[in-house]
């Protein structure tokens, strides 16, 4: 480092520096009363100055360097968070917490094993809540067969039936973690359609017996049967979290929303991240889930009472007078409008619109292969043969895929009325110049399996592409599929529906969402950020909301003193900068005054003091009278 020097002497001041380059002055005594003997005023003046400087650099440097290290911690920790979730879970940390969810759904069941650290006593932030995994960096899930809705008629083997999920889970935890590790059971479609006394019986057993073999923190209320809007309120909450939505402190360029909190008596709109929506169209049903920014109103009181079965109100935060994670949330399942079901009802009304104009008509169309119905929505020259064998229909496509969407529309079910969709379902409207939607299941499969497009949806090449699939010969869409051109999970089956299902996915969104042709923001997705979202996700982290109160009054017997590190572990190096220049400045004019009081003393000395007494005074040598030093 550079030194610098600083003699005084009788007769002069030297200064001189080291580096980065050597130099040397002095000063004669005759020229430093104007340069280091300022006035007293002159001193205050000066360090007045200096000070309003550094205020200035503290409100405008570190002010912005404050909110800036928040948004860059804050990206920081949520990319690690990718990073770190595929890595095994250290089950020696002893303040890492964790749950279980058992999704008991129609044709098998599962369970979950969730985890999470300690939460940091922040009321404003939510449990990082993450998927365990294994020493082998797999996820920790089981699933067995068949579903419990098949034990409808021998309830009391309920908890038997889930015994094996409940041990293998009990196996990845630490003992002495199991009893304040929360299990919830909760069940799906399957479950639903029984009669509810059955379903009663089924659960009944499994909230005797579970608390018997296993030491998890287990209730009743932790047992039950969702519906599907629970279950699609789930599965938005669990895409959310995972793409960070629900943090709040937003970047420079983030999509945000003003929204109008439910049930808040503030007047002016919250404004914060924007939600993303979910389409999930399966092979049974279809599901629309999105957050309604903004009160709705209806078109009539039939409406209102609909729309209240379709629109969830919760709040996802831990203290139930913060409204920052107040959300109101539409969700709507349509059964039969899946991918296959719709396929289904599609080939039910050509045997029998067949069925009735043969008779009418005396015609013979379909009833063999050498007479097909000609088909729009297959493959050209495809040949199928679909309905019972005692009333089968022959079908040759002919790949169009306009005609396709035209014969699919009167499928949607569309009603006159305002606000409504599929079925003529009420439906909220949607802000689609500021919004997001992420479309999985066959959403993506469509875009993706074989027409390559997955990601980024734009209607008009997709159409294109789907156009070009449709017209292209049977045979040439085997050689390709044989060629090894599509994706691998690609099959046969969706090869020969693909014309359809394209058709079908393209309606359900643009005619019965009413989604404009040139909506950009829909992601068609399989993974979200490389692994798969199961609802389970929301509904654990919906269940546990509540936990982090428990941190936050620990967190807060702390006092003052941890959140004085916290704080100054993000400002030290502004703050330190500044206190190591006010105590340099400090220096410079104590010293400066210690020259001051030596040359006054020396100048009384050799001058009567009414001569240099008004001199001194202003801080002025005399220009006529010689000092002798």
């Amino acid at each position: 480092m550079g030194r610098l020097s600083l003699r005084p002497s009788l007769d002069r001041i030297s200064f001189s520096c080291l580096f980065p380059a050597s130099w040397h002055f002095s000063l004669s005594s005759q020229v430093l009363p104007r340069l280091l003997v300022p006035s007293l005023r002159q001193l205050l003046f000066i360090s007045l100055v200096v000070c309003l400087v550094g205020l200035l650099y503290l409100l405008l440097v570190t002010g912005k360097g404050h909110a800036s290290w928040i948004r860059k911690e804050s990206h920081f920790h949520r990319h690690l968070a990718r990073v770190t979730d595929v890595e095994a879970t250290d089950t020696s940390n002893p303040n890492l917490n964790y749950g279980l969810v058992v999704d008991c759904g129609s044709s098998g069941s599962r369970v979950f094993v969730y985890c999470w650290p300690r939460h940091n006593g922040n009321p404003h932030e939510l449990l990082d809540i993450r998927q365990m995994r294994d020493l082998h960096r797999k996820p920790v899930v089981m699933k067995i067969k068949p579903g419990i809705s098949e034990l409808a008629t021998t309830p009391e083997k309920a908890s038997e039936y889930i015994y094996p999920l409940l041990s293998f889970a009990a196996q990845h935890i630490p003992k002495n973690k199991h009893q304040e590790t929360p299990l919830y059971i909760l069940c799906t479609a399957g479950m639903r359609i029984l009669p509810d006394s059955q379903q009663e019986a089924l659960l009944e057993d499994l909230r005797t017996d579970i608390p018997v073999h296993f030491n998890f923190l287990f209730s009743d209320s932790h047992v039950e049967v969702i519906s599907g809007k629970q279950e699609g309120v789930y599965a938005w909450i669990g895409i959310n979290f995972v793409l960070g939505r629900f943090n709040h402190v937003h970047n420079d360029g983030e999509a945000v929303i003003e929204v109008n909190v439910p049930g808040s008596d503030q007047q002016e709109a919250l404004v914060r991240k924007r939600t993303a929506g979910v389409l999930d169209m399966g092979g049974v049903s279809t599901q629309i889930a999105y957050e309604v920014p903004k009160t709705v109103s209806f078109a009539s009181p039939q409406q209102e009472e609909v729309a209240k079965n379709l629109l969830a109100e919760f709040n996802l935060g831990c203290d139930a007078h913060r409204t920052e994670h107040v959300y109101r949330v539409y969700v709507s399942t349509f059964l039969g409008f899946g991918g296959n079901a719709a396929r289904q009802r599609y080939e039910e009304s050509l045997i029998r619109n067949t069925v009735t104009r043969n008779k009418l008509f005396d015609q013979h169309v379909g009833e063999t292969a050498d007479s097909p119905l000609l088909d729009p929505c297959l493959p050209t020259d495809l040949q199928d043969g679909v309905g019972p064998p005692t009333q089968k229909l022959y079908l040759r496509g002919t790949g169009d895929f306009d005609q396709c969407r035209q014969l699919l529309q009167p499928f949607l079910n569309r009603t006159n009325e305002t606000q409504t969709s599929l079925n003529g379902i009420y439906q909220p409207a949607i802000d689609y110049n500021n919004s997001q939607f992420y479309g999985f299941s066959e959403f993506y499969y469509c875009t993706e399996d074989v027409l390559r497009m997955g990601g980024d949806y734009n209607s008009s090449k997709y159409a294109r592409a789907a156009k070009s699939y449709c017209a292209t010969q049977w045979r040439t869409l085997k050689e390709r599929f044989n060629s090894g051109l599509y994706a691998s999970h690609a099959d046969l089956h969706r090869l020969k529906y693909q014309c359809f299902k394209s058709a079908w996915m393209y309606e359900v969104f643009h005619s019965g969402f009413s989604f404009p042709t040139n909506y950009k923001n829909l992601k068609t997705a399989l993974l979200v950020y490389d692994k798969e979202v199961q609802w389970t996700l929301g509904a654990i982290l919906y269940r546990t909301r509540f936990l982090p109160l428990r941190d936050i009054q620990q967190e807060s017997l702390k006092g003052v003193h941890s959140h004085w590190r916290h704080s100054f572990s993000f400002v030290n190096n502004h703050y330190l900068f500044l206190a190591c220049f006010f105590v340099v400045l400090l220096s410079i004019l104590l010293y400066l005054l210690r020259l001051r009081r030596i040359h006054r003393r020396t100048a009384q000395r050799c001058t009567p003091s009414s001569v240099a007494g008004p001199w001194l005074e202003k801080g002025l040598g005399s220009p006529t009278l010689p000092i002798n030093l």
